[in-house]
C-alpha cells in the first residue's frame, strides 16, 4: 500500500494523533511550535546535522549566512517572534553606516540613488499591475533608464538575472517594503543560527520530538496524522511525486569575503548596471568575523544557462569599483551557486495564490519560500508554516479559532 493509500485508510483518526513535519527550517520550525501550542503531539526530521535548512549560519570564526538575510518588522513574523520571546537582539542599520551605501551606475560609484527609483519607491504596490512585466509598468512612470536602474536595485529582494522581466505588482511590493523609512531591515544578532537556536529551544519546551541526520525519504506512516512538508520545492516534489509541484525561482552566486578593516570601504554597493549587490554584515554585528576584519556577504544572479565563473566577475568588477586593494586584503573567502533556493519568484499574470498549494490533499501539507501564502523572502516561509500547521491541527480536530488567517 503506497504511502498516500495508507493515509487515506486512517481518515478516521482520532485528536490523539501525531503531526510529523519533514524539514527543519524557518517554515518546518514554524510549523512544529504552533502545532505543539495547540496541544498535538510532533515529531520533526531535520535531514541535516544541524537546524535551519537556508537560515543556518556558520560556526566562527566567520559567521555567515546561507546568503544576504533580513527580518523586516513589517510582516507577520516579526510580533509572532516578538510575543513568544524568540526575536532576540536585532541590529538595525546605523546612521554611521548609512551614509556609506554606494550605487554603482553607468560605471561609477554614487553617494545618492536615482531621484526616479525614490519616487517609484513609494507607489503603493496595488497600484501596480498583475498582468504587465516591471520594466513595461516602471517605465511609463520613470523612464527606461529609471526603471531598468530600479529593477536592477531591488533584485537584492529578489535573487533574479532579470527582475525586470517579472509582475509589476510582485516586484513593487519587494522595493516599496526594502526602501520604507524608517528601514523595516533588521539582521539577528549572531547571525540567523541563534533565531534558530531559539526557535528549537521553543520546540523542545513544548515536547516536540526533533530527529536529526534524519533523511525522510518517503512519507511517514500515515495512521499516526498528516504530515507537513517543509523542504525545498525540488525536495517536496521528489518526496510527494507529481510534475505540478514547480514554480520559478531565482540563481545567484553567492560570495562570502573577509578584509582587513579600511575605513573608507562602502556598507553597501548596489549595482544598477546589472542585478548585484555586496552588503557589510559585520556593519550591524561586529561579532561575526574576528576583530580587524570585515565580512561581506553578495549575490550576483545569473541566467539559468550561465556559469558560477559569470556571477564571480561580476562580483570582482564590483568589488574593483568599491574596494580599492582588496585583493591584497582578503583574509577569507567563499564562494558558491544558490539554484532554487532563493524563493519564489511571480511572472506576469501570476501572484502567490498561483503557486504550488499547501493543502496537498489526504493529510498533507507543504510549506516554504516558493508556495502558496503571501509576503515577501523568509514571510512566504513563515506564512505557509503557519497555515499548514494550522490545516493539520483541523485535521486532528484540534485547532483553535484563532488559528485561522485573512488571507486564507
Amino acid at each position: 500500500m503506497s504511502a498516500l493509500s495508507a493515509r487515506a485508510a486512517g481518515a478516521n483518526r482520532g485528536p490523539t494523533g501525531r503531526i510529523t513535519v519533514v524539514g527543519g527550517g524557518f517554515a518546518g520550525l514554524t510549523a512544529a511550535i504552533t502545532a505543539a501550542e495547540s496541544g498535538a503531539a510532533v515529531t520533526l526530521y531535520e535531514a541535516h546535522g544541524a537546524l535551519g535548512g537556508r537560515a543556518r549560519t556558520a560556526a566562527a570564526p566567520y559567521r555567515t549566512n546561507e546568503g544576504p538575510h533580513a527580518l523586516y518588522s513589517g510582516g507577520p513574523h516579526w510580533a509572532w517572534l516578538k510575543q513568544r520571546g524568540l526575536l532576540g537582539p536585532v541590529a538595525s542599520v546605523r546612521l554611521a553606516e548609512a551614509v556609506r551605501f554606494r550605487f554603482h551606475r553607468r560605471g561609477t560609484l554614487h553617494r545618492t540613488p536615482p531621484l526616479s527609483l525614490l519616487r517609484l519607491a513609494r507607489k503603493r504596490p496595488e497600484l501596480a499591475p498583475v498582468d504587465a512585466d516591471f520594466t513595461a509598468w516602471a517605465t511609463e512612470h520613470i523612464g527606461t533608464q529609471g526603471a531598468r536602474a530600479t529593477a536592477h536595485y531591488i533584485a537584492v529582494a529578489l535573487f533574479h538575472h532579470d527582475p525586470g522581466s517579472l509582475s509589476a505588482r510582485f516586484v513593487q511590493e519587494r522595493l516599496h517594503r526594502a526602501a520604507a523609512l524608517p528601514p523595516e531591515a533588521h539582521y539577528p544578532v549572531g547571525g540567523w543560527g541563534a533565531l534558530i537556536e531559539r526557535m528549537a529551544s521553543r520546540a523542545w519546551d513544548l515536547g516536540v520530538r526533533i530527529e536529526t541526520d534524519a533523511r525522510v525519504a518517503e512519507l511517514p506512516g500515515t495512521t499516526e496524522g498528516p504530515v507537513v512538508v517543509a523542504t525545498s520545492l525540488d525536495a517536496a516534489r521528489r518526496l510527494l511525486g507529481g510534475s505540478g509541484l514547480t514554480w520559478p525561482s531565482g540563481r545567484s552566486v553567492l560570495l562570502d569575503l573577509a578584509l582587513a578593516t579600511r575605513r573608507a570601504d562602502p556598507f553597501v554597493v548596489s549595482d544598477l548596471d546589472t542585478p548585484g549587490w555586496l552588503e557589510r554584515f559585520t556593519g550591524n554585528d561586529p561579532g561575526l568575523a574576528p576583530p580587524g576584519e570585515h565580512l561581506y556577504q553578495g549575490h550576483f544572479p545569473i541566467a539559468p544557462d550561465a556559469s558560477k565563473a559569470t556571477g564571480i566577475e561580476h562580483a570582482e568588477r564590483l568589488l574593483d569599483a568599491g574596494f580599492p586593494g582588496w585583493r591584497a586584503r582578503t583574509t577569507w573567502r567563499r564562494e558558491s551557486v544558490a539554484t532554487g533556493r532563493t524563493g519564489a519568484v511571480d511572472p506576469p499574470g501570476t501572484t502567490w495564490r498561483d503557486r504550488p498549494a499547501i493543502a496537498r490533499g489526504q493529510g498533507v501539507y507543504l510549506a516554504g519560500d516558493q508556495v502558496a501564502a503571501p509576503g515577501i523572502l523568509s514571510e512566504v516561509a513563515f506564512n505557509s508554516g503557519l497555515e499548514a500547521a494550522a490545516l493539520a491541527l483541523k485535521d486532528l480536530r484540534l485547532t483553535r479559532p484563532d488559528s485561522q488567517h485573512a488571507w486564507q
